[in-house]
């Protein structure tokens, strides 16, 4: 006689970047089990390819994570993690005034949401006649950002332009060459340049503060907790 399948919860969220309803389900103990190993083995590239792998398998396969921007996947992990083990999670927080005293601290994830700058936009004014329509870099282009050459960063740069507007002729990212993007930026001053690291600079992504008192100066600091890395508990 077969022994009874258990069934999985099934959760709904709205996906940042485009407003879509979505189904998720909490991951499964040997999903947990493959993030607890790839967290051990010290592997940045390793533990987000299985991320992604669990992300993709907890929403039944129905996105291209791949090409999801960078804050859609924080935001569904961390969903998605709240609903399979709990809301709250304990970290160590190192307390920045003395920069050596450690303070363990309960953070709950359903107070972070993700952060938007009412003044951010991905249509970047280079000159009167000249625009730039930009996409968010996805997850391969941000651990690349981690530790790259600056030739690695403007080929990801160019990855992120979506189309060049000048005038009434909109070029299409396929329509452009590598070395012809190259020369554009190069040929930027640095205002210019400013407004497209801007772009980067305030894009949506998780960003939560968390207080901790220093127990041997009694310090009061508020620690800043961003992005991915920090929710990876």
């Amino acid at each position: 006689m077969a022994i009874p399948k258990l069934e999985t919860p099934v959760h709904s969220l709205t996906l940042p970047s485009s407003g879509e309803q979505i189904k998720f389900r909490p991951f499964l103990v040997k999903e947990q089990k493959l993030m607890i190993l790839a967290d051990e083995g010290n592997n940045q590239e390793e533990l987000y390819e299985t991320l992604s792998a669990v992300i993709d398998g907890c929403t039944f396969n129905k996105l291209q994570i791949d090409t999801l921007p960078m804050f859609d996947i924080e935001y569904l992990f961390l969903k998605i993690r709240a609903k399979s083990v709990g809301s709250k999670i304990n970290i160590t927080l190192t307390c920045p005034d003395d920069e050596e005293t450690k303070v363990p601290t309960e953070v709950d994830l359903d107070e972070i949401e993700l952060q938007v700058d009412e003044q951010h936009t991905n249509m970047i004014q280079i000159t009167d006649d000249i625009k730039l329509v930009m996409q968010y870099p996805i997850m391969s282009d941000v651990m690349k950002l981690k530790n790259t050459s600056t030739m690695e960063m403007f080929k990801i740069l160019n990855k992120c332009i979506k189309e060049l507007h000048h005038g009434e002729t909109i070029h299409n990212r396929a329509d452009m060459s590598e070395k012809e993007l190259d020369d554009f930026f190069e040929s930027m001053n640095q205002d210019q340049f400013a407004q497209v690291n801007e772009f980067f600079e305030s894009m949506p992504r998780l960003r939560h503060y968390v207080t901790v008192v220093n127990p041997n100066t009694k310090v009061e600091s508020k620690i800043l907790m961003e992005g991915l890395d920090s929710f990876l508990v």
